[in-house]
């Protein structure tokens, strides 16, 4: 080997960017001194020869950095002195002749190196250094005299040792690995597949050498790895959990993978390809996939239960339902409902085969120029229809089962559910929903949940449907109670006004205890009563009811209003318990005693007006007060004590009398007008006040100002409001005379009737007034007390009235054929239109009404009934 000289083939020094290879592709041929990345670079393998002498004849720069030792000093030593431990010498020497006898031998020497130099990084000088073990490959060779001598080959052992570890880990990482593992080269070519990849798509890892990503995933997707993968040889940069769907070789099922990229490099550091770590999620996207949509379900199912079932309205609550599925659980959406049940039918025709007669009441989309869904023929919002017998429609209904309809062909629609609305077993109508193209088609668990939502809005809607049903029931009851028409009165002008409080708010409210009413009493006066009974429903409507009948009755009685409020509050605390009145009168006895969770609590405003007199006296049960308003003057509210509501009990009730001037008006209202959750009292009661502005103009006008200034004070309670304008009985339209208590006065009191009667042009009426004025003063003489009074009133019909000192109240009897007497007040019931007798604060008044003459009027004969009685 003299012919090579000692540095001839060492490597020299170079830097990345002087490497023509690192643009080359693999495997291309590179012609240079060192080529980075050579596994002689990387486990720095040494050399040197030995003559035939046995001495080092040429020493390399590497054997140099691996023993230590400096050219100069090893030339020409024997390399078994030189390096050999002492005690291993001998051996080496044996080893040397067989080698140089031309015999190859490896193996692992101890060597002994000394250390560096000092700060250098350079082979000291001296022989002394560290120790270590070297693989040693002796080759024999001949020099050019043909002697025998040797090459030897050494790496440390520590380095080779280092490339079996990492090779075996390498090794079992790639090939035991879970995951799919490539090593991809830079020309984007698999360099290495692991056996995970192949049994996934098929053949053996040796296989899949050299083929690209476009050779697994669909074009698209394969451009995009490919980028990415590009981006990673380039930057350096990893790529985690990025997801890559294709398709399995052999299947036509959509896979999804999750993918980690980082480069690679050699030892040296120079990239030589892209590592790739794939696991397949398709069954953990799937089940992604599921949770996400049970997820959605749910909070579907959450807002359904919030947001459905808010309105007691029909068309209302189908909305709500469009509103909660459309667009988070579908595209399209109707709502059908049996035409029948909406007119309250119990069970419309039909409705057992599915074929009874529907109303679209609801419908909402996402899309824009979206069909209406039907069977045929489209179906417009609020159009009256039904399903042919044989269609799915149709076969949902009659079975109460969900039914998928087939999607027509060319049409915006590919998937649509059918699902019966059922509601207490009774199928109340259809809901449809429907995907159109490009979104995913109803499954199993779509299907599951439409049913779900079907069945929650039609309780809601069959909820809605009797409560409809039972509100139209309570209103028809409660309007019944109330005065039909405009009420007429003497002395007074009257309008009325009640809304219940669906009416007022536009929502359906339930129905109210709120009533008024307008009551002739004798002596052209008139009963004015507003009332208010606590709670709302049919039960409250009864209530009112049972109290305003009460009310008639106790004014018939022509008692004191206080008197007329403590009967009342007597009733209102029988109302609500078992034995009706009888517990009533129990429970008056124990005011304190009383439960008042077992009766009717109400409020109550009761005025009697004469229009004689223009005086109105009022009592209060806790009612809001009056408001009157003169002529040219503001509004005011009425200093009335309230009083406790009716059914409390324990406390007398006040009146107090108030002189109403001509034109005047006064207004008697429930809380329903002036008070809202939005608006206190107080401000509604402000409100109210102002808006009584012109109190001259019509009542019927002033009615309608009053609820439109007030509108946005509506809350969900009934309003009830009475107006009264006052117009007094004129004074010649009354006739007033003291008599005293002599004989005389009988004949005294009929001259002055026949007087007055002439001079109103009644002469009709004079015969039989001037019998019935006779009788009634008679009976005043014998059975009353102190000066007698006449009083004669002219309205809409003529009213006699009789005043004495006397309490007794008249009675009326039959006389026997014998009898001489008893058969006055007879007569007065058979010719007057009405009689009866009340008491007064000194006394009492007996009275009768005589209807004025007519075309309609037909006047009993006093001879007649003079006959008649005997």
């Amino acid at each position: 080997m003299s012919e090579i000289p000692a540095r001839a083939k060492e490597p020299t020094e170079s830097t990345e960017s002087e490497d023509p290879s690192a643009d080359a592709p693999l495997g291309d041929a590179v012609w240079q001194s060192s080529p980075p990345g050579s596994i002689y670079d990387y486990i720095k393998v040494a050399s040197f020869s030995i003559g035939p002498d046995g001495l080092v004849d040429q020493w390399s720069l590497r054997a140099e950095q691996l023993l230590g030792i400096r050219a100069e000093d090893a030339v020409g030593t024997d390399p078994i002195e030189a390096f050999i431990d002492p005690d291993l010498r001998e051996r080496g020497q044996r080893k040397m002749t067989e080698i140089l006898d031309g015999r190859e031998w490896t193996g692992v020497v101890p060597f002994r190196a000394p250390g560096e130099a000092e700060g250098t990084g350079q082979p000291p000088g001296g022989r002394s250094g560290r120790r270590g073990l070297a693989e040693v490959y002796v080759m024999p060779t001949r020099t050019e005299d043909g002697e025998k001598a040797a090459v030897c080959i050494v790496v440390d052992v520590r380095v080779l040792r280092s490339i079996e570890t990492d090779l075996a880990a390498s090794q079992a990482i790639f090939g035991q690995s879970p995951f799919g593992f490539l090593l991809i080269d830079p020309d984007l070519r698999v360099r290495r597949a692991n056996q995970r990849f192949a049994a996934t798509f098929g053949g053996t890892p040796d296989d899949h050498r050299g083929k690209g990503v476009h050779d697994y995933l669909p074009r698209a997707e394969a451009d995009r790895v490919s980028a990415t993968l590009r981006r990673v040889l380039e930057t350096g940069d990893s790529i985690t959990d990025m997801h890559v769907t294709g398709f399995v070789p052999g299947t036509e099922e959509r896979r999804h993978w999750s993918v980690n990229l980082y480069r690679v490099h050699s030892g040296s550091g120079r990239p030589i390809g892209v590592a790739w770590l794939g696991t397949d999620i398709t069954a953990r996207r799937q089940a992604a996939r599921e949770a996400a949509a049970a997820r959605r379900n749910l909070a579907l199912l959450n807002e359904a239960g919030a947001r459905i079932g808010n309105s007691l309205d029909l068309e209302t609550t189908a909305r709500e339902l469009l509103d909660v599925v459309v667009p988070g659980f579908c595209d399209l959406a109707t709502v059908d409902l049996y035409q029948g049940l909406l007119v309250g039918d119990q069970t419309p025709p039909g409705l057992a085969d599915g074929s009874a007669e529907l109303r679209r009441v609801a419908f909402s989309s996402a899309v824009s120029d979206a069909p209406f869904l039907g069977t045929g023929e489209r179906v417009k919002l609020g159009a009256v229809h039904h399903y042919p017998f044989n269609s799915p429609c149709a076969d949902a209904l009659r079975t109460a089962r969900p039914r998928t309809v087939p999607a027509e062909e060319g049409g915006l629609v590919q998937s649509t559910l059918a699902v019966p609305m059922v509601a207490h077993d009774t199928v109340v109508g259809l809901v449809q929903f429907a995907r159109t193209k490009g979104s995913e088609p109803f499954g199993d668990r779509d299907r599951d949940l439409a049913v779900e939502l079907a069945a929650r809005a039609a309780v809601c809607i069959d909820n809605a449907r009797l409560y409809r049903r039972e509100h139209e029931r309570a209103l028809i009851l409660q309007r019944s109670l109330l005065p039909p028409g405009d009420p007429e009165a003497s002395g007074l002008d009257i309008a009325c006004r009640y809304l219940p409080g669906n009416a007022a708010t536009g929502r359906a409210s339930e129905v109210g205890g709120d009533w008024f009413d307008v009551i002739e009493l004798p002596g052209h006066r008139t009963a004015l009563v507003v009332g208010d009974v606590m709670g709302r429903g049919l039960r409250a409507a009864v209530a009112m009811g049972e109290l305003r009948t009460a009310v008639r009755t106790l004014a018939q009685l022509d008692i004191e209003p206080a008197e007329v409020l403590s009967q009342l509050d007597e009733i209102a605390r029988g109302l609500g318990a078992p034995g009706g009145v009888q517990q009533a009168t129990r429970a008056a006895r124990r005011p304190r005693e009383a439960d008042l969770s077992e009766v009717y609590l109400a409020t109550c405003v009761y005025a009697v007006y004469d229009s004689v007199t223009r005086r109105c006296t009022f009592a209060n049960a806790g009612h809001l007060p009056p408001v009157l308003v003169e002529p040219g003057e503001t509004a005011l509210m009425l200093d009335v004590p309230p009083g406790l509501p009716l059914g409390v009990g324990g406390e007398p009730f006040e009146e107090v009398e108030v002189e109403l001037p001509e034109g005047a008006l006064l207004a008697l209202y429930t809380d329903g007008l002036v008070e809202s959750r939005d608006h206190p009292l107080d401000e509604g009661l402000q409100a109210f006040v102002g808006a009584l502005t012109d109190p001259s103009q019509p009542l019927e006008d002033v009615c309608d100002q009053v609820l439109h200034t007030l509108d946005s004070h509506h809350g969900e309670d009934d309003i009830a409001l009475l107006m009264a304008r006052v117009q007094g009985l004129p004074s010649d339209s009354v006739g007033d005379w003291t008599l005293p208590r002599e004989p005389r006065s009988v004949g005294r009191a009929r001259e002055y009737a026949r007087a007055q009667l002439l001079a109103w042009d009644m002469e009709p009426l004079v015969d039989t007034t001037e019998l019935l004025v006779s009788e009634l003063v008679t009976n005043a003489l014998r059975y009353g007390e102190g000066e007698i009074r006449l009083r004669l009133l002219l309205d809409r019909t003529l009213v006699c009235e009789v005043w004495d000192s006397g309490l007794v109240q008249p009675r009326r009897r039959r006389a026997r054929d014998t009898d001489e007497g008893g058969r006055g007040l007879q007569l007065v019931g058979l010719l007057s239109a009405a009689w009866g007798s009340r008491r007064t604060p000194r006394g009492k008044t007996v009275w009768f009404e005589l209807p004025l003459p007519g075309a309609d009027t037909q006047l009993t004969d006093p001879a007649e009934a003079l006959l008649s009685l005997f």
